[in-house]
């Protein structure tokens, strides 16, 4: 019989788990997790769990019975603090060992930090702690305008607080969105009362708030961190396995060694229709790629080509994108920017590289299969309302 480790019980660790089982294997699978709760969801952690719209209960992966009624062992509250990948073992933190045929690591990515008191949002702790604080409502500064940093701020302005948000880009969302959309996005916070602090960093936080890059001081009763998070590649990096800004892998998500798998944040899978490397640390990438792993782990010819996909819902406005813009030259808008109601299609010499549906809904698979498809389009039909 063959054991089959998993180390990292996210929500890529337990799809892979079930995939396992799903897949045939009567195998031994143990699935080992540094957090003291069984795989939960992360996603509504910084939306309806967090607005007090989802019960706790739901936001698990699975329900309690469920990984013992499959005869999967899950270890909660146990880190892996080691590899031998010549024997084969995964080190844990109470000093026992474990022997593995097969070993994913899918342990995930935790938050960048500053120096000072704040509060970060990664965990279920968090979000509940963080839930309680908007809750008291005061003068929040929320610093990182990315997607964590953004729907904290729509929440706590839903709490009725005082909220301020501090980055250092021209718009929220510059990254992944670029400034046109980003735009967007400043917009539809400025019209619910968030005082936007663009083009300055947190230089300073202390217990009374937050000393600008610029040399102002802002006051809050709460500061918010949201500044993106670093894979967990300590593992891989420590027992020698290649790695550059994730775990590197194939388009099967097989690491350097034939025996171990990436998947979920910390991997940087080779994608197929990319032609290179790719990182995603959004929901649909640990859903997707957990089972990918775990159908290569049994020997099957799979490849993990799913375009990059995330969504957000803040206030009143729900979004879904598609895609990469890396190196975009035209964006082209069907639908009314104004009203927030609209899809932006991102262009590569008349390609589309990405697409970005804004309250605008059953659009996806229609943007990934343009995106796919690689053909030169008429900006001025795809503007065009069907």
């Amino acid at each position: 019989m063959a054991t089959y480790v998993i180390v990292g019980a996210g929500l890529a660790g337990a799809k892979a788990a079930q995939t396992l089982r799903e897949e045939g294997s009567d195998d031994e699978i143990i699935l080992i997790g540094a957090e003291t709760e069984r795989p939960y969801e992360r996603p509504p952690l910084s939306k309806e769990y967090l607005l007090g719209k989802k019960e706790r209960e739901k936001i698990f992966v699975h329900g309690a019975t469920w990984y013992a009624d499959n005869n999967i062992d899950l270890r909660t509250g146990l880190r892996a603090t080691g590899l031998d990948l010549d024997r084969h073992v995964v080190r844990l933190a109470d000093g026992s060992r474990q022997p593995y045929h097969k070993l994913l690591i899918a342990t995930g990515a935790t938050p960048r930090r500053l120096p000072g008191p704040a509060l970060y949002l990664r965990n279920v702790e968090d979000s509940e702690a963080l839930k309680a604080r908007i809750a008291e409502g005061g003068r929040v500064i929320v610093v990182g305008a990315g997607w964590i940093g953004l729907e904290t701020a729509a929440a706590a302005r839903k709490a009725g607080c005082d909220v301020t948000v501090v980055e250092p880009e021209p718009t929220p969302l510059y990254q992944p969105l670029g400034p046109e959309l980003g735009e967007v996005f400043a917009a539809l916070h400025r019209h619910h009362g968030v005082d936007l602090r663009l083009g300055t960093g947190a230089a300073e936080i202390t217990e009374t708030g937050v000393r600008l890059s610029s040399g102002e001081r802002l006051t809050a009763d709460l500061v918010v961190v949201g500044i993106g998070a670093a894979p967990e590649i300590g593992l891989a990096a420590d027992a020698g396995l290649d790695v550059g800004s994730g775990i590197l892998t194939d388009a099967s998500l097989r690491t350097s060694h034939p025996d171990v798998y990436a998947a979920g944040d910390v991997a940087e899978a080779f994608h197929p229709l990319y032609g290179r490397r790719v990182r995603v640390e959004h929901w649909a990438n640990a859903l997707n790629s957990g089972p990918v792993a775990a159908r290569a782990m049994l020997g099957q010819d799979v490849a993990y080509d799913r375009i990059p996909y995330f969504y957000t819902d803040q206030y009143d406005l729900g979004m879904e994108f598609s895609g990469d813009i890396q190196g975009y030259d035209e964006i082209v808008y069907r639908g009314s920017v104004p009203d927030r109601e609209f899809v932006a299609y991102w262009l590569r010499e008349g390609k589309v590289v990405a697409g970005m549906n804004v309250n605008v809904w059953d659009v996806v698979s229609e943007i990934q299969q343009l995106i796919r498809s690689g053909v030169t389009v008429d900006p001025k039909e795809l503007a065009t309302d069907r």
